[in-house]
C-alpha cells in the first residue's frame, strides 16, 4: 500500500521536496543578439536625450490693470483690478441715469412743438442752463482739448523692396502691414520703432504734452511680453516669405525695422526712466532741451547708431543712470547695445569726468535658449562612440 502511494505524482512530488540539500532549478540565460544590444543603446541614447532637453520657458503675462508706482508702472493684483472695474461700471451707469433724468426735464412741451432745443456737450465739469432764446447750451467750469491721436509706427516708410523671385510684387508690404494691425503690436507699441519713420512722433516731441503722452503709453506696456514677442516678430520678418529678400541684400528699411524690434528692451528701459527731482521722463527733458539738443543722440546707441564726436550729453542723473541700464544690457552679446556701448562709455567719461559710468561690457550671459544646444552636442559626442562600437561589433 505504501509502496503504491509513492509510486503516484503526488507521492513522487513529495518525495523531491523532502530530499535534504536539494537545489532549485537554475534557469538558462536567455540569447543575447546583437541586434537586442543594438536596441538597448538606442533607447538608452533616446532617454538621455530626452533628458537633457531644458524645460520651455514661458512669459508671465500680466492681466491686471496698471497704475502709477514710483517712477514706473506696477499691475494691480487680480482682485484689486476686478473692484476697480466695478467702481468704474457703477460710476457709468449713474451718469448714464443722471444724463437720462436730464434730457428727460429738459424736453419741450407738446404746445411748442416748432421750438427748437439745441443741446451742446463738452468735457469738463460744469452744469446745464437754458439760454435767453429758449435754446439749451451747456456752460462748463472747465474746458479740455481733444487729445490729438498717437504718433503712428512707420508712418514715413519708402517703399524700395525687391521683387519676388517670379517678378511678383513683394511680400515685406504686407508682412509689415499684418503686423502693424496685429492687437499685441498695438499694445506694446515700442518706442524703439517710433525713432525712425515717424513723421508723427517728430512732431509729438515739439512739446513736453506732446512726448509725454506718447512716453506715458509707450510705458504702460508689459515689458516682459513684448520682448519676447518682437524678438520674435524679428525672426519671422527674416523669413523668405515675408521681408527675407530685402533683409539680405541691406536694404534699409527692412534692416531698421529689424533693429528696433530686437532694440526694445534697452530702448523701453531708457525711454521710461524719470528724474527722481522732477518727475518727468529723462528722454522728454532730452527732446525739448533746445540748448543741447545733442542730449537725445544717447537713446540711439541700442539701435546700433554710434555716439557722434560732437556730443556734449548732460552729466546728471538721467545720463548716468541710462548708461547703467545700457551696460546691464550688454550682458546679452546680441544686443546691438554691446557694439556700441565701449566707446560711447569713454566719451561720457572725457566730458562727465572719470568714472562717471562703467566702460566696460557686464559680464556675458548667454540666454536659456541657446545654451540647450552646447548639452545636446554634448551627449551626442559622449553616445557616439558606444554606438559606433555597436555598429561594428554586428558587422
Amino acid at each position: 500500500m505504501s509502496s503504491d502511494a509513492v509510486s503516484t505524482p503526488a507521492g513522487r512530488a513529495l518525495r523531491r521536496l523532502s530530499r535534504p540539500n536539494r537545489r532549485l532549478p537554475v534557469f538558462s540565460h536567455l540569447p543575447v543578439t546583437p541586434w537586442t544590444v543594438l536596441l538597448v543603446v538606442l533607447v538608452s541614447f533616446a532617454s538621455y536625450a530626452l533628458a537633457a532637453i531644458a524645460p520651455l520657458e514661458t512669459l508671465a503675462v500680466g492681466h491686471g490693470s496698471l497704475r502709477r508706482d514710483g517712477q514706473g508702472w506696477a499691475a494691480l493684483p487680480d482682485k484689486q483690478s476686478s473692484q476697480r472695474g466695478d467702481v468704474q461700471r457703477r460710476a457709468a451707469s449713474e451718469d448714464s441715469e443722471s444724463t437720462t433724468e436730464s434730457s428727460e426735464s429738459s424736453e419741450p412741451s407738446k404746445t411748442s412743438a416748432t421750438r427748437s432745443v439745441t443741446t451742446t456737450f463738452s468735457i469738463g465739469v460744469g452744469s446745464e442752463t437754458p439760454s435767453s432764446s429758449g435754446s439749451r447750451s451747456a456752460s462748463s467750469s472747465s474746458t479740455t482739448a481733444s487729445a490729438s491721436p498717437l504718433p503712428s509706427i512707420l508712418d514715413s516708410l519708402v517703399y524700395d523692396f525687391a521683387p519676388g523671385p517670379d517678378g511678383e510684387a513683394s511680400p515685406c508690404p504686407t508682412f509689415i502691414k499684418s503686423f502693424l494691425a496685429d492687437p499685441n503690436f498695438k499694445k506694446c507699441y515700442p518706442l524703439s520703432m517710433l525713432f525712425d519713420s515717424s513723421r508723427s512722433f517728430f512732431e509729438a516731441q515739439r512739446s513736453a504734452v506732446g512726448i509725454t503722452r506718447t512716453l506715458d503709453a509707450t510705458c504702460a506696456a508689459n515689458a516682459t511680453f513684448c520682448t519676447g514677442y518682437l524678438n520674435q516678430l524679428a525672426q519671422n520678418l527674416t523669413q523668405p516669405e515675408n521681408c527675407g529678400t530685402d533683409y539680405e541684400r541691406g536694404q534699409s528699411t527692412v534692416a531698421d525695422i529689424y533693429n528696433a524690434m530686437m532694440a526694445y528692451g534697452p530702448v523701453y528701459s531708457a525711454g521710461c526712466l524719470r528724474d527722481p527731482d522732477t518727475g518727468a521722463y529723462c528722454y522728454a527733458n532730452a527732446v525739448t532741451n533746445l540748448t543741447n539738443p545733442s542730449s537725445t543722440y544717447i537713446y540711439f546707441l541700442p539701435l546700433n547708431k554710434s555716439l557722434p564726436g560732437t556730443t556734449v550729453p548732460s552729466c546728471g542723473y538721467c545720463l548716468q543712470r541710462t548708461m547703467a541700464l545700457y551696460q546691464a544690457a550688454t550682458a546679452d552679446r546680441r544686443q546691438m547695445i554691446a557694439n556700441t556701448y565701449v566707446s560711447a562709455a569713454q566719451q561720457v567719461n572725457t566730458i562727465c569726468g572719470p568714472d562717471f559710468v562703467n566702460e566696460t561690457l557686464a559680464a556675458e550671459v548667454i540666454p536659456s535658449s541657446a545654451a540647450k544646444v552646447p548639452a545636446a552636442s554634448l551627449l551626442m559626442t559622449s553616445t557616439l562612440p558606444l554606438l559606433l562600437a555597436t555598429l561594428a561589433w554586428l558587422a
